[in-house]
């Protein structure tokens, strides 16, 4: 029940679905467009509302999703399971992110965009159909390493997260679970996946694995104009050249090399730039709490994002972090996968790598898959700066977050990560005092019950609400 009501709280979106009545033609398409894009979850007999629709019987439900995955050229693998409710049964149908390319019997293929299934074009069915093939790179095994190249504690780390993750998930030996998560090979050799999650020294086997931070002294204009452009074109090697030379012009202030697992990359990377940014203290009530430079969200985001989207196919190029006073820049070796472009990067989601995707949110570096990039713009301009600067060119994708903050654009804490129901209810309280669950039924009328109630459960657990009384007498305050 706790899966079924996270999901109503996030309602339609790449990763989940929900279908209240059982039309195998909606279900296939569902299929097809999750199988074609990062997998995801569908709720079979509720609306994302909480309303229920028809009664799922077991022989009825199963039915339906053999006649779904007939129209499926060629069926996806699928797994599914029941969640009782006070309003009946409820089907978890998951589906996975598949190798291949997936097609509806009348020659369609969708992918999952925003919460709906749309339509894949000419150019992108190409562009998708070309990218089906990175993942396979993931799998490929890494010439001259063995099982014993694989340190064993990141493994166990790892499995421990997983386990956290999915407490009700099977339990398999440790080197089949490796084989199932294309981690090793069926002989036991590692793979790049492999390695580059739980290698000893991966950057022994894959030295462009690594990240190299570099911090600037200042902003000299030659950088801002030629030297920059310069360094964005430059492999990592030349980028050590051309700034740190002995007398060079372009001196900086620490630059270091981040090698390890990726998990460990992330770890260390975000160490070095909070050691690097800029900090204030700030005394709410009686709490002191730090201020940076830039929301902290947006920095790991991005830098994730860079770790684990990069193409590891080229050899030549590592990730690369450059700080100056007015920006924070990553830099990720490989342009925009699939059918991904500036103008649609919010509202899509694809990944190059999905082992490595998969592993790091297992990990925990990946709270919601696809959900970052929106917040990561929500925070910046929530912190008063502008939103980030996204350049994407054929051979590399850069984020860059500008140390601009205009303290008359602050938005009010209270006011971030909030739906636009909830900004309602807290807009209702300020003005009137409190509010019951039937004022805020009144104020959105269109919405089931048991979602406003779980966003009221929300404010309350965010500590913005008090709740007070019981039963009909319910009401919410400011805390």
């Amino acid at each position: 029940m706790t899966e079924l009501r996270s999901l109503l709280g996030r309602g339609p979106g790449p990763r989940q679905a929900f279908l209240p009545s059982l039309n195998p033609d909606s279900l296939a398409e569902t299929l097809v467009a999750f199988a074609n894009g990062e997998g995801g979850t569908v709720v079979l007999g509720v609306d994302s509302d909480g309303r229920f629709g028809d009664r799922l019987v077991g022989e009825e439900a199963e039915g339906a999703l053999q006649a779904a995955l007939a129209l499926c050229r060629p069926p996806m693998r699928t797994a599914w399971q029941h969640e009782e409710t006070q309003g009946g049964p409820v089907i978890l149908l998951r589906v996975d992110r598949s190798s291949e390319l997936h097609i509806l019997s009348d020659g369609r293929a969708l992918v999952r965009r925003g919460g709906e299934n749309r339509p894949l074009s000419p150019s992108e069915l190409e562009t998708l159909v070309g990218n089906r093939s990175m993942g396979e790179f993931e799998t490929e095994e890494v010439p001259g390493a063995a099982r014993t190249d694989l340190d064993e504690d990141v493994i166990d780390e790892y499995l421990e997260k997983r386990q956290q993750r999915s407490p009700h998930g099977t339990l398999l030996p440790k080197d089949r679970l490796l084989q199932q998560i294309g981690a090793i090979s069926a002989g036991g050799t590692p793979t790049v996946s492999g390695m580059l999650l739980f290698g000893r020294e991966p950057q022994l086997f894959l030295p462009h694995s690594r990240a190299v931070f570099v911090k600037f002294d200042d902003s000299p204009a030659a950088i801002r104009t030629g030297e920059r452009a310069r360094l964005a074109e430059a492999d990592s090697a030349e980028v050590s050249v051309l700034l740190g030379g002995e007398g060079s012009s372009f001196g900086y202030g620490r630059r270091e090399e981040i090698t390890g697992p990726l998990a460990r990359i992330v770890e260390r990377g975000w160490r070095i730039i909070w050691e690097e940014m800029g900090k204030k203290a700030v005394v709410k009530g009686l709490q002191r709490e730090d201020q940076t430079e830039y929301p902290p969200f947006a920095v790991r985001e991005a830098l994730v994002n860079a770790v684990c989207h990069r193409d590891y196919r080229l050899r030549g190029s590592s990730i690369e972090v450059h700080m100056r006073p007015d920006s924070l820049e990553i830099v990720s070796p490989g342009g925009l996968p699939a059918y991904i472009t500036i103008d649609n990067i919010v509202e899509e989601h694809y990944s190059r790598n999905p082992r490595l995707v998969n592993g790091l949110y297992q990990w925990g570096y990946i709270e919601e898959l696809g959900l970052g990039v929106d917040r990561m713009i929500e925070d910046m301009v929530a912190a008063g700066h502008p939103p980030p600067l996204f350049d994407a060119k054929s051979h590399r994708f850069t984020v860059t977050l500008q140390n601009r903050k205009d303290l008359d654009k602050i938005i009010p804490e209270w006011e971030q990560h909030m739906n636009e129901r909830q900004l309602k209810a807290m807009q209702y309280v300020q003005a009137n005092g409190s509010i019951s669950n039937r004022d805020y039924r009144q104020l959105c009328t269109h919405v089931g019950a048991e979602t406003l109630r779980l966003d009221l459960v929300d404010l309350v657990n965010k500590r913005l609400l008090l709740k007070i009384g019981d039963k009909r007498g319910t009401r919410y305050i400011l805390r």
